[in-house]
C-alpha cells in the first residue's frame, strides 16, 4: 500500500477511540468520586482538559503509518478553526463582563431586585422563560448563557438552591432559542441544507418547540415551589443593574454577541466606578480575574475541537454517516434516521451547527427519496442537534456553565434539562404518529396506499 494511501486509512468505529477514551476518564472519575464521596469537588479530580489530552495522545499513536508532524498539523489546523477561536474569545470576554459586574455589585443588585419583585418559587421557571426570549430574539445560546447564568448562579446561592438546576433553567432556555429562533445558525444551516424558508421551518418547530416548553416551565414551577422566601438585607442599585440591561437589549437589537461583552464590560467599569464600588485598578484586576475563570474553559474547547478534527481525518464521521443511511427501510425511519445523524453527529463534534451542514445533503437525499417535506427535513435536523447538544455533558454550553462555577457536576445539569427532554418526545411523538404532514405528503402516502392495494 502505497504511503498516500495508509496516509488516508479510515478507521470506521475505531476513529472514536480516543473520544471515547477522554469520555470515559472523565465521566467515569467523575462518577467514581461522587458516588464513594471520599473528595470534594469530585468532577475536579480528572480535569477535562487532562482527560481530553490523554485522548489526544491516543489518538496520536494511532494510525502509525501518518507521520506525527503532519498528524499534529491536522490537529492544529482543526483546532485553530474560525468558529473555535471565536467561541474561545466569547468565554474570555464573557468572563471579564461576569467579573467586573461581580466586582462593582451588579450580580448582587439584579439577584436582590429580583427576589424583591418576584414570589420564590416563580424564579425557577421565570428564569427559564426569559432566557427562552432572550436566546429567541438574538438567535444564539451562547449569548443568552454568558448574560444569565451568573445571575441564576447568584439566585441559587442566596436561595441555598440546587446550582445544576438553576443551570438547566438558563441552558434550557438557551437551547429554545437557539433552536427556534430564525436567525440562529443552527437554522439558517437546517434551512439551506433542506431548501426551505425559514418562515416555514419555524411554525413547524413551533408546533413541536412550544408544548415542549409548556411542559418545560410547569416542570421547573413544580420543582421551584419549594424555595423558601428570602429575607434580610435585599438593597439594589439601580445603576448596577444597567450594564445586564444594556448587554440584554444590545443583544436583542442584534450586536454581535463578542461587541455587545466587551462594550458591556466597560459600561460595568463606569458605573462600578462612578458608584465608588471600583476603583480603575480595581476594574483592570476584576477584567484579568474574570478572564482568568474562563481560560481553562477555553483550552478545553480548542482541544477538544483538536481531537474531533483527528476523529474526522480518521474516517469516523464518514463512517457513521454511512452506517446510518444504510438503515432506512421506511418513511418513517427515514425521519429517525435524519434526526438520529443530526444528534449523534452533534454529540461527537460538540458543534450543533457544523453537525447540521454534515447530515444535510445525506438529510436532503433521504427526505427526497421518502417524499418528506423540506421543512420536515429541516425542523428534524435542527431539533435533534440542538436537543442532544444540551444532553451532552462535554458540549460548548456546559463548558460556558462549568466557566462559572468550577465544581459543576455536568451530569446534574444533564439530569434537569427538561427542555431537551420533552423536545426529543414530542418529536419522536410527531414520527411515531404520523403527525404535522403536509397536505403533499398525506397526498403522496395516499397514494402510495392506493398503489399497494392494486
Amino acid at each position: 500500500m502505497s504511503k498516500d494511501l495508509n496516509k488516508t486509512k479510515k478507521y470506521g468505529f475505531a476513529a472514536f477511540i480516543p473520544m471515547l477514551v477522554f469520555l470515559g476518564l472523565y465521566l467515569g472519575c467523575g462518577l467514581y468520586y461522587t458516588i464513594t464521596g471520599t473528595v470534594e469537588q469530585p468532577w475536579n479530580q480528572f480535569p477535562r482538559h487532562a482527560a481530553i489530552l490523554v485522548g489526544i495522545v491516543v489518538a496520536f499513536i494511532m494510525n502509525r503509518t501518518m507521520p506525527l508532524p503532519e498528524k499534529v498539523k491536522k490537529f492544529c489546523c482543526a483546532a485553530g478553526d474560525e468558529g473555535t477561536i471565536m467561541m474561545c474569545m466569547i468565554f474570555l470576554v464573557a468572563g471579564a463582563f461576569s467579573g467586573v459586574c461581580k466586582a462593582m455589585g451588579g450580580v448582587d443588585s439584579v439577584v436582590n431586585l429580583g427576589l424583591s419583585l418576584v414570589p420564590a418559587h416563580f424564579i425557577l421557571p421565570g428564569i427559564f422563560v426569559i432566557t427562552a426570549l432572550v436566546a429567541t430574539a438574538i438567535g444564539t445560546s451562547s449569548g443568552a448563557l454568558v448574560a444569565i447564568a451568573p445571575i441564576a448562579l447568584a439566585i441559587a446561592e442566596s436561595t441555598g438552591s440546587s446550582i445544576p438546576l438553576y443551570f438547566a433553567a438558563v441552558y434550557s432556555g438557551a437551547l429554545f432559542g437557539d433552536n427556534l429562533s430564525i436567525i440562529s445558525d443552527t437554522t439558517i444551516a437546517a434551512t439551506t441544507g433542506a431548501g426551505c424558508e425559514m418562515k416555514d421551518k419555524f411554525r413547524m418547530n413551533l408546533l413541536i418547540a412550544l408544548p415542549a416548553a409548556l411542559v418545560t416551565a410547569i416542570a421547573f414551577a413544580v420543582l421551584g415551589s419549594s424555595t423558601e422566601p428570602i429575607t434580610g438585607d435585599m438593597t439594589y442599585s439601580l445603576l448596577k443593574i444597567i450594564p445586564y440591561v444594556y448587554v440584554l437589549v444590545a443583544a436583542i437589537c442584534g450586536m454581535d454577541v463578542f461587541v455587545v461583552l466587551i462594550s458591556g464590560t466597560f459600561l460595568a467599569g463606569l458605573m462600578g466606578i462612578f458608584t465608588g464600588s471600583l476603583t480603575i485598578a480595581g476594574f483592570a484586576q476584576a477584567i484579568g480575574s474574570g478572564m482568568s475563570g474562563m481560560m481553562a474553559t477555553a483550552i478545553v474547547a480548542i482541544l477538544l475541537r483538536g481531537l474531533i478534527g483527528i476523529i474526522t481525518v480518521y474516517g469516523g464521521i464518514d463512517w457513521l454517516v454511512d452506517v446510518l443511511h444504510r438503515r432506512v427501510h421506511s418513511r418513517k425511519g427515514a425521519e429517525y434516521c435524519i434526526g438520529i445523524m443530526s444528534g449523534v453527529l452533534d454529540f461527537a463534534l460538540i458543534n450543533n451547527t457544523i453537525a447540521i451542514m454534515i447530515a444535510a445533503p445525506i438529510a436532503k437525499d433521504i427526505a427526497d427519496e421518502h417524499h418528506i417535506a423540506p421543512k420536515r427535513n429541516a425542523s428534524l435536523l435542527d431539533i435533534f442537534a440542538c436537543a442532544v447538544h444540551g444532553l451532552a455533558p462535554h458540549a460548548g454550553g456546559m463548558l460556558t456553565l462549568s466557566g462559572f462555577y468550577a465544581a459543576l457536576n455536568p451530569l446534574a445539569v444533564v439530569q434537569y434539562n427538561f427542555y431537551c427532554y420533552f423536545l426529543i418526545i414530542a418529536t419522536v411523538i410527531t414520527i411515531q404518529f404520523g403527525l404535522l404532514r403536509t397536505p403533499e405528503e398525506k397526498e403522496y402516502i395516499r397514494q402510495q396506499k392506493e398503489a399497494v392495494k392494486h
